[in-house]
């Protein structure tokens, strides 16, 4: 007997949809109370199925949201539904999908979905065959929200279909969606296609069977009439060139052809997805070859998606000017993430040189309406095309960009500066000879009436600014840093956003260069905390400990400090500990603490204790909840990461001076705790503070050293790069204070660290830490490490020649010179790495010095001349001279 609604139930059922479209807030949250009563009935679910499939009387809205309920109701409840209830729901589904109402076939396929992945289609066995069956139907309802729901089905569970689990309905399914690319209707082509496109990237097989059917239905509607149509061609075309390139090179002509034109559709959303053509492309190794002829269609038509549209000025209040005083509103502020302290070394030219730390984002000039549109892949597929083609792209934008930059519409001026801003990158070299006549009107575009002009220059400017530093100061330096401080204090928040963002990247590039200038810089940077709003308060940071990293102890002066902690404190005892604005400004402290060593005396205790409070409020809270997860929430552990790093900054900043502020609070115990924590950003951060406790007051970390040793040796895991790099950097700034009194320890941790030395792949920074902590044992225990030498010698040598002369290399190469001592013969195959190794010192020592003449004199002397002249025959001329004039040999 088929079930039938009770009219008492039914109209219940009504009144309560009624209600919840009430805006009344009381009402909403008596519908809630009575959903919740009305859910311990189980047909109550019957009911809402019957108003969204049968009850035609009622209004589509209403329906439409009684099947919304439902959809709800089988996310949280399904599995309690008696099977005649769910069995009554799919039926009624699958029968009436061919609703005369969009809204309600819509709705329906929502349903239908949403029981498929509550783990569904593996015991709804017709529903697929179904489905594929009413795509037949005369009724173009039936067929539209047949395909409709197949349409969410291959989007929720693509790999699913692709699966063993389900006998491979897609062996059917894709021959029969290709059929369709030839309808009559472009509503049931467009869902054809977004149905195909689900399985691009899989690569799912029954596809890739079908690829070049798939490829020639894909041209035959390159020129539909509908957008929604040409929008998913496009998009198909986008990803078989991730995946399945060689199916396309044949007709690549004729696709780039297609391309240039659809990049210029009348549809922006048509012209986007094109668009990512260009920048799919330029990751593929044929780009150059492919598009070399095309550029010369392709630039203009970029260059002419860069401009801001009608729309995107109208929502970035292009025409406001002046809205500082307007309060940021909490959903503009995006989240920051906490960058925790990773250990490196110096290298050769500059400060980590391997850009680990590139910022992924930075093209986002204008990030506020955060979507990605027209403009901002026209402009990222231009950067990386420079990127590509280099100075070969400059004859084609040199004339271009001559008519943009002086033009009198300010949106046409506007787009000529993201231009030179996104080529910065690729078309260095050849944009040096137009640079000093180009920087100086962009620094005029700095004062522009329309705030958008500005906030771009000061974008394009900070791509330059590697050139300008590179100049004489007096030629660019000085005059882009007065204008961009006074950007920095400009009346739009935009402005100011930019300014500050283009500022830290001068610091960056200038470093000391910034020194004659300091007092300018810290005025305008403290006059901006008066003014900012919220979101540009915490960029505003960022600036201020960039400063602080980039001229480091020359910042150290009374009336630099004078102007600077005053209004930092503040803000410090502004925040409550529970306040995420706490992340940034820990981390400018710590730069600042770290910059300013002794000069941050008077204000280190509360700062110190503050940090150990977050700390222990965190290990607490995380405590609590695992023991009763369900009356406790989570806690933020970025709390207690960022306050390690800040006593990681003031341990490194004062030195000795931090002994009695450690003395007088339980961190070590606290340590302990974190160096154990799950997440590995927590024992991160946790070693860095270890190592740099060890070096500031080792007194108090000596009798903790039988605990944390163990520890230490487990997270010699190189799965996790950074907690294994700090804790290897911890291990060696223990030996250096600990001496001999390491043996005991040294079994724990040196296997694992001559294992990761040679592995292969390993990144750069963590194998020079590494070997950096081998020579060090070696120093203390050489007999424990010196057996060892034959098994890691070579890759040590070969990871320790690129860094620069300083304290750590000079431990580690004494504790290699004595093992050596020790064990001669450890090192005799690998002997010409060593020599090439030595010859990496500028100055050493006199006592190092010595050590490496007698290593070299000892071997000569050991093998004869006559075999040492045949072994030094193998070196490279350079590495010859540099020993014979240091080292006589």
């Amino acid at each position: 007997m088929e079930w039938q609604p009770d009219e008492q139930g039914l109209q219940q059922v009504l009144q309560l949809l009624k209600d919840s479209q009430s805006p009344d807030t009381a009402t909403q949250r008596a519908v809630q109370e009575k959903l919740e009563q009305l859910n311990q009935f189980p047909d109550f679910n019957n009911y809402l199925i019957f108003v969204l499939t049968s009850l035609k009387s009622e209004d589509e809205p209403t329906r439409s949201l009684s099947g919304l309920i439902l959809k709800n109701n089988v996310k949280a409840h399904y599995q309690n539904f008696p099977p005649n209830v769910a069995d009554f729901i799919k039926r009624e589904c699958l029968n009436n999908i061919g609703d005369p109402s969009p809204l309600i076939r819509a709705t329906i396929g929502i349903l239908i979905t949403t029981i498929a992945s509550k783990g569904e289609l593996q015991t709804w066995p017709e529903l697929l065959p179904q489905l594929c069956n009413l795509l037949n139907s005369e009724d173009y309802n039936t067929c539209e929200g047949s395909f409709g729901a197949l349409q969410k089905i291959c989007e929720d569970s693509s790999e699913l279909l692709d699966s063993d689990a389900l006998n491979r309905p897609l062996n059917i399914m894709i021959p029969k969606f290709l059929q369709f690319f030839k309808h009559c209707s472009p509503k049931i082509r467009s869902h054809a296609i977004a149905c195909v496109n689900q399985f691009i990237i899989g690569r799912a097989q029954a596809l890739m069977d079908n690829i070049d059917t798939f490829i020639e239905s894909l041209f035959a509607l390159a020129g539909d009439e509908d957008s929604e149509v040409r929008k998913n061609v496009c998009r198909a075309l986008v990803m078989l060139l991730e995946v399945r390139i060689d199916r396309l090179i044949p007709h690549m002509h004729s696709i780039i052809q297609y391309m240039l034109q659809r990049t210029q559709d009348p549809d922006e959303n048509v012209a986007l997805e094109a668009c990512e053509f260009w920048l799919t492309l330029a990751e593929q190794p044929i780009c150059k070859e492919a598009l070399s002829g095309h550029l010369v269609q392709l630039i203009p038509i970029l260059v002419n998606g860069m401009k801001y549209s009608e729309i995107d000025i109208i929502l970035l209040k292009g025409d406001v000017e002046e809205d500082e005083t307007i309060p940021d509103s909490e959903q503009d502020i995006k989240p920051r993430f906490h960058k925790s302290r990773t250990v490196t070394l110096q290298h050769e030219g500059g400060e980590g040189e391997e850009g680990e730390d590139i910022d992924e984002d930075e093209d986002d000039d204008d990030d506020t309406l955060s979507d990605w549109n027209l403009r901002k892949c026209s402009a990222a597929a231009l950067d990386v095309l420079a990127n590509v083609f280099r100075e070969e792209l400059l004859p084609h934008l040199l004339p271009l960009l001559k008519g943009l930059l002086f033009h009198p519409d300010w949106v046409i001026k506007e787009s000529g500066i993201l231009v030179l801003g996104a080529i910065a990158e690729g078309c260095m070299q050849g944009m040096v000879p137009y640079l000093p006549e180009l920087i100086p009107h962009l620094i005029q575009c700095l004062c522009d009436k329309k705030a958008l002009v500005r906030s771009i220059a000061c974008w394009t400017l900070s791509r330059y600014a590697h050139w300008v530093v590179s100049q004489p100061p007096d030629a660019h330096l000085k005059p882009l840093m007065t204008e961009l401080l006074k950007r920095i204090l400009d009346g739009n928040k935009r402005v100011q956003e930019a300014a500050c963002s283009a500022f830290a990247t001068l610091e960056e590039e200038a470093c000391t260069e910034l020194v004659p200038y300091l007092s300018f810089i810290l005025d305008t940077l403290v006059f901006a905390f008066g003014k900012y709003q919220h979101k540009n308060l915490l960029i505003l940071y960022d600036a201020i400990g960039t400063l602080a990293d980039s001229v480091g102890h020359h910042l150290n002066q009374p009336e630099y400090i004078q102007k600077l902690m005053p209004p930092l404190i503040a803000k410090w005892n502004e925040l409550k500990d529970e306040d995420k604005d706490l992340f940034p400004l820990l981390e400018c402290l710590s730069s600042v603490a770290t910059a300013l060593q002794s000069g941050f005396l008077p204000y280190c205790e509360p700062v110190y204790q503050r940090c150990v409070t977050l700390v222990q409020k965190t290990l607490a809270q995380a405590m609590m909840y695992s023991q009763q997860p369900d009356q406790y929430e989570a806690p933020d552990k970025d709390f207690m990461i960022v306050a390690l790093d800040l006593l990681s900054g003031l341990a490194e900043g004062l030195g000795g001076h931090v002994d009695t502020l450690v003395a007088r609070s339980n961190i070590m115990t606290l340590l302990f705790q974190c160096m154990q924590d799950t997440m590995p950003e927590v024992r991160q951060s946790s070693f860095a503070l270890l190592g740099d406790l060890t070096k500031a007051c080792f007194p108090h970390v000596k009798p903790c050293i039988a605990e944390f040793m163990p520890i230490l040796g487990t997270n010699l895991n190189p799965e996790f790069i950074s907690v294994c790099n700090n804790a290897t950097w911890a291990i060696g700034e223990i030996c250096m204070q600990m001496g001999v009194e390491m043996q005991p320890y040294i079994a724990m941790v040196l296997n694992q660290l001559v294992e990761i030395i040679n592995r292969p792949n390993t990144p750069k920074t963590l194998l020079e830490n590494t070997a950096i902590t081998i020579g060090r044992l070696g120093y203390v225990c050489p007999q424990e490490v010196a057996p060892m030498l034959p098994q890691f010698i070579r890759p040590w040598c070969t990871s320790l020649r690129n860094i620069r002369d300083n304290e750590e290399k000079d431990s580690a190469f004494r504790g290699i010179c004595i093992m050596i001592g020790v064990n001669p013969g450890g090192v005799v195959q690998d002997f010409i790495f060593f020599c090439d190794a030595v010859a990496s010192w500028v100055n050493p020592k006199d006592d190092l010095r010595d050590m490496f003449y007698k290593i070299l004199h000892g071997f000569k002397e050991q093998v004869g001349e006559e075999n040492w002249q045949q072994f030094s025959e193998q070196f490279p001329p350079l590495l010859k001279e540099r020993l014979a004039a240091c080292y006589g040999v």
